[in-house]
């Protein structure tokens, strides 16, 4: 039987990798625009949090799934989203990967609201500031919302001929 507690925080390990791998995807295509700057600061601290979560997966274990495996499918999922611009600068794709990363950051957000939780009763979490780390993805998403937020006009906006 697999663990539980493995598997859910290796299911979270996977989806910071799709972070990751969208974020470097977003710097790529906006490189020299406050888009591809805003990815490259968030992409840190997405990589820091991920390293704090790597450090507790392994204390707890490895997991039945295999973390190749599921970062492989949310790569595909990254690489399905449209990043290209359409000819309004920005499109529809850029739009849904921001809304994507708000989603993953308020999951991160739940899972160090759980750890706590858990560690009430399993004694493998360690100890760690688990509210500063709730409140840095309060943070990391207020960040995002506010960049999505911005591209609702170009994103929907009929465009005129």
């Amino acid at each position: 039987m697999s663990d539980p507690l493995a598997t859910y925080l290796h299911d979270h390990l996977a989806g910071s990798h799709f972070a990751v791998k969208l974020l470097d995807s977003l710097h790529d295509q906006y490189r020299d625009e406050e888009l591809g700057k805003f990815a490259a600061a968030l992409c840190a601290d997405v990589k820091q949090d991920q390293d704090d979560l790597q450090e507790i997966v392994d204390q707890i274990g490895r997991a039945h799934l295999d973390l190749t495996e599921a970062s492989g499918w949310f790569v595909e999922k990254a690489s399905q989203l449209k990043l290209q611009r359409d000819n309004s600068g920005v499109g529809l794709g850029t739009f849904e990967a921001l809304e994507t990363l708000g989603l993953g950051i308020r999951g991160k957000w739940a899972l160090w609201q759980a750890l706590p939780v858990i560690r009430e009763f399993d004694a493998r979490i360690p100890d760690r500031d688990f509210e500063k780390l709730a409140a840095r993805a309060d943070e990391q998403y207020a960040r995002v919302e506010r960049q999505r937020i911005q591209l609702i006009r170009s994103s929907f906006q009929p465009k005129s001929t």
